[in-house]
């Protein structure tokens, strides 16, 4: 089972494998992507990474507060989406 978790405060340059190479230290990553704007295409400094479930809690403990290129990123767990 995969469980989801939301990245923030991500440097802007943070590509989804930046993302990947920086979780994969501390478990099995199954996705990630950086959420970009529409228009304009630039990274809105968030993103998602899709990890194994027995590996959620251990890097939620080990990256949330830790440094990615000079920034001090947010990890938790991510919240469903609301139905609009």
């Amino acid at each position: 089972m995969a469980r989801t978790l939301y990245v923030g405060n991500l440097p802007w340059a943070t590509k989804a494998e930046d993302l990947q190479e920086h979780f994969a230290a501390h478990g099995e990553v199954l996705s990630s992507r950086v959420i970009t704007d529409r228009e304009t295409g630039r990274s809105r400094g968030f993103g998602f990474v899709e990890v194994n479930d027995g590996d959620a809690e251990a890097m939620i403990a080990a990256l949330n507060g830790s440094e990615l290129d000079g920034r001090v990123i947010t990890v938790n767990e991510a919240k469903p989406r609301e139905q609009q």
